[in-house]
């Protein structure tokens, strides 16, 4: 949509940040959440934010389970099983940006927030080479991440 901008309305969630805005926002409110809504094997393969640095460790939820990929209808509950509560500002992450934009809607429409995308994801889209990583993202950003 012509003029649309990367900030959406405030009843479908808070908007979109950079990686850098919220590892920022991260390490300066210690009420903030990072939630990392990839899969498991995400984590396992590909690596998490290293949130060290906060003093903290990012949320891992579901926000579709794999393989099917079909949305995790337990996912507000696990949330709050992690300590999560309404009203605590809340940075969703994916690889990405598409899945944690949906978590983001879906949480603030339940009264959470406010809630936040992480712009590019963990690894954004696919560079000239077709790798992720390296174009946008988490990891792009030079932000802090580890893979065990």
């Amino acid at each position: 949509m012509a003029g649309e901008t990367a900030r959406s309305s405030a009843t479908e969630y808070a908007g979109d940040v950079t990686p850098q805005q919220a590892f920022d926002a991260l390490k300066r409110d210690a009420k903030a959440a990072l939630v990392d809504v990839r899969t498991q094997a995400e984590w396992s393969f590909v690596g998490l934010p290293d949130l060290r640095a906060a003093g903290r460790q990012p949320v891992l939820v579901e926000w579709q389970t794999y393989p099917a990929m079909a949305r995790n209808p337990d996912f507000a509950a696990e949330l709050a099983r992690a300590g999560i509560e309404k009203g605590q500002p809340l940075y969703f992450l994916c690889r990405s940006g598409a899945r944690s934009r949906a978590a983001a809607i879906a949480m603030t429409a339940l009264g959470h927030g406010p809630c936040y995308n992480v712009a590019g994801g963990f690894e954004g889209n696919r560079d000239s080479d077709g790798h992720r990583g390296t174009v946008e993202g988490w990891k792009a950003a030079g932000c802090p991440w580890r893979q065990d």
